[in-house]
């Protein structure tokens, strides 16, 4: 199962535009499978996956319909709590008053959220050899420190630092904020809506500097940064370069790899959610996000940029499911 971005994006604008699906008789068949509706909305950083994922589930089970979009993860995680959807797509951590009002989350992928640059910038080269420490990154997006990139370091070109954010409530941000220990609302920027657009944003833009999901930034059939954009290497131990322990940007693979082992830090890695309402949980979705767990789902999530939860985690999240068992009505 390979992700084909220009298909996803495609989807992307047709289902962003549709409503969720009516609701039909849910039940089993031993010869049909599954029989039912599964609308899925959130995070942009899981919805090509939970394309895929709801595509291969209908291979065996050919009468469950399933609706997506993609809108945020603030949308994803709105949606589910007012039954607008049965699944949400979050990519941040789940806040109290969430919990509290029955969310009931489920862990299915690990990513990670990296900050960009366009690869045409007058000083990338430069940019490739001494990263960015953290503290640098916090004053960037955190605004009011640096006016032109010359005030970061005096051998870049004295223009106008172009800062872009999120403008929608979205876990990428809410993750990149938080290795700064901060929130959304706190990053200053040019705000755009969406991955894609963010993204865009970027190639668009030599003096431009922002943020994106792994998948918005590396072509998976290359396994290298896509035109005229590229990963900013952060120089975690600030000692002015990107030491050989360090470089792990030049393919999706190595910075998988990184995120995996723990090289890359966390925030930005993250967990990758679906959440459901712990009162609204049917056998249906117990079966899908069961699937979605299994060895040969989680095996694909490599080839395809993200990073497959550990067996320990796995087993931890199917254990979730069994405990909400005792939740899950019969229909």
């Amino acid at each position: 199962m390979k992700l084909n971005k220009s298909l996803s994006i495609s989807l992307l604008t047709t289902l962003l535009l549709s409503s969720c699906a009516p609701k039909v008789s849910e039940g089993y068949d031993s010869e049909r499978g599954y029989v039912g509706n599964i609308s899925i909305s959130g995070a942009f950083a899981l919805y090509p996956l939970a394309v895929l994922w709801s595509e291969d589930f209908k291979k065996e089970n050919p009468d469950v319909r399933f609706n997506i979009s993609a809108g945020g993860a603030g949308k994803g995680i709105a949606d589910v709590l007012t039954n607008m959807v049965d699944i949400g797509l979050v990519s941040r951590d789940l806040h109290a008053q969430e919990l509290e009002k029955g969310a009931y989350p489920v862990l299915v992928a690990n990513d990670a959220v990296i900050g960009t640059v366009n690869s045409e910038h007058p000083n990338y080269k430069l940019i490739k050899e001494r990263g960015f420490t953290q503290e640098e990154l916090k004053h960037i997006f955190l605004g009011g420190y640096y006016k032109l990139w010359s005030d970061i370091d005096s051998r870049f070109v004295q223009e106008p630092l172009e800062v872009y954010v999120r403008s929608d409530a979205a876990g990428a941000a809410e993750t990149w904020a938080k290795f700064f220990k901060a929130n959304q609302e706190d990053l200053k920027g040019i705000g755009i809506f969406g991955d894609p657009g963010l993204a865009q944003a970027i190639k668009d833009n030599k003096l431009a500097i922002g943020f994106n999901n792994i998948n918005y930034v590396y072509d998976l059939k290359s396994k290298k940064a896509s035109a005229q954009i590229a990963a900013l290497p952060i120089d975690l131990n600030q000692n002015g370069k990107i030491d050989p322990d360090e470089n792990f940007y030049d393919s999706i693979d190595q910075l998988t790899s990184a995120v995996a082992q723990q090289k890359y830090p966390s925030p930005p890695a993250r967990e990758l959610m679906f959440v459901v309402r712990n009162d609204q949980q049917t056998r249906l979705l117990k079966a899908f996000i069961e699937f979605v767990l299994q060895e040969k789902q989680q095996a694909y999530l490599l080839e395809n940029g993200y990073v497959p939860l550990e067996k320990d985690v796995i087993a931890q999240q199917l254990q979730k499911l069994s405990i909400g068992d005792k939740q899950i009505s019969k229909r």
